[in-house]
């Protein structure tokens, strides 16, 4: 029987206060701390306490179950602070052997697409974070919203990860079958795990869309899926706020995943793998190149989602212009406020994109429009400007510097 990779992202982003034009230069607080605290304690009461329960339930009755997780940094910091039960939790979990905590940037951040130097920098202090917090060092690297490329590879190549996630879209595999471990077209051949999207997506979005064909979905009609599947493994990745949060407990989502589970680890043939169990286990088939930059949002599978329209491009072109001067300044404050607005979500929040796409922007967006996010990241980025000195002459001079390095 095809053994299975669950993997889980586990990420909450520090949102920003209605920062305004009168703020600018008064007032330095540009996070809602009263917003994010009361979401982190309602996403915990409803996710993560009862779902990391049940992982924990799972691994406890099935020596075979195994899953990954991979935190953000900004999560692990509000859960410490909010939510230290779910931490708690976590934290046994991630003491499993069988449980695989990944790495990412510290601040679930679009840095790759602006800064290699800010990539690599936030990629160590994840690890440091997850260090402290979970006891782990992580081996496998996924990138935020599994943003990836052929460079992308090669740079975790060098940082000495044993292997990369993707998403297994048709740019990157082509004919190909997601059900196995490829090889990055990296110097060493980086092994590369793709996600199988439409069996995660039939959880994580359809699940309890009634007006989907095959809803209801039960533990049988998937395993019947997922046993279907020919080949090496069946990658499984989606947010773990699926459970309790995306797809809320009165859809059934936890009995239904917990059946599922149940029943396939009742037949001795079936196994769940991490994904450096499944590196170990199967030896790349094939080699993928991704030459263009992908990832899991969206139904284009781009950046589009961060990058797709001038407000986003702006607004990451002017937070990245800062960059240098952040690092020449040495303020730790600054350094954390410019890694905390690089996260992903500020600029998923100015999409301008419709129909269903634009319908799970405006979701999960705590602005009235894409327009007012921008206006408001703007505000801030104006301030945060104003906290640093002014560039010196020989720096204006070469001003390549401090630009966003351009994208691959």
């Amino acid at each position: 029987m095809i053994p299975v990779c669950l993997y889980f992202q586990v990420h909450q982003p520090y949102r920003l206060r209605r920062y305004n034009y009168f703020d600018v230069g008064r007032e330095h607080r540009y996070f809602d701390d009263d917003v994010n605290r009361d979401l982190l304690a309602s996403v915990a009461s409803r996710c993560y306490s009862p779902a990391a329960s049940f992982c924990e339930r799972l691994l406890e009755e099935h020596p075979r179950f195994a899953v990954s997780f991979s935190f953000s940094g900004t999560v692990l910091e509000q859960l410490r602070a909010w939510a230290p039960e779910a931490l708690a939790a976590f934290r046994r979990l991630a003491a499993s052997d069988r449980v695989e905590i990944l790495a990412e940037t510290s601040h679930h951040s679009l840095a790759w697409l602006a800064s290699r130097e800010e990539f690599a920098d936030q990629v160590v202090l994840h690890r440091g974070i997850v260090q402290q917090e979970l006891g782990v060092e992580p081996k496998v690297f996924r990138n935020t919203e599994l943003i990836y490329s052929d460079s992308l590879a090669a740079a975790v190549e060098d940082m000495g990860f044993s292997g990369v996630l993707a998403d297994g879209v048709e740019p990157l595999l082509g004919p190909r079958s997601p059900a196995h471990v490829y090889r990055a077209a990296t110097p060493k051949g980086l092994p590369l795990l793709v996600r199988h999207f439409r069996l995660s997506d039939d959880v994580a979005f359809r699940f309890s869309d009634r007006s989907w064909r095959e809803w209801p979905l039960t533990p049988e009609k998937y395993d019947r899926w997922i046993s279907g599947v020919e080949g090496d493994l069946v990658s499984l990745f989606m947010d773990f706020e699926t459970f309790g949060e995306h797809q809320r407990a009165e859809t059934g989502i936890f009995d239904f995943f917990e059946g599922w589970i149940d029943r396939r680890l009742a037949r001795r043939s079936a196994a769940f793998l991490t994904p450096s169990a499944a590196i170990e286990r199967f030896s790349p088939s094939e080699t993928l190149s991704a030459p263009r930059l992908l990832s899991w949002a969206d139904e284009a599978r781009d950046v589009s989602a961060w990058q797709g329209n001038d407000l986003q491009r702006d607004a990451l072109g002017k937070l990245f212009a800062l960059e240098r001067r952040v690092r020449a300044n040495g303020s730790a404050s600054l350094a954390e406020d410019f890694r905390r607005l690089s996260t992903s979500d500020h600029f998923y929040y100015m999409a301008t994109k419709t129909a269903g796409d634009g319908r799970v922007h405006e979701h999960f967006s705590p602005f009235d429009s894409p327009y007012d996010a921008y206006i408001a990241f703007m505000h801030v980025v104006s301030d945060l400007e104003r906290r640093l000195p002014r560039p010196s002459r020989a720096a204006s001079l070469h001003p390549e510097t401090s630009r966003p390095a351009p994208r691959a």
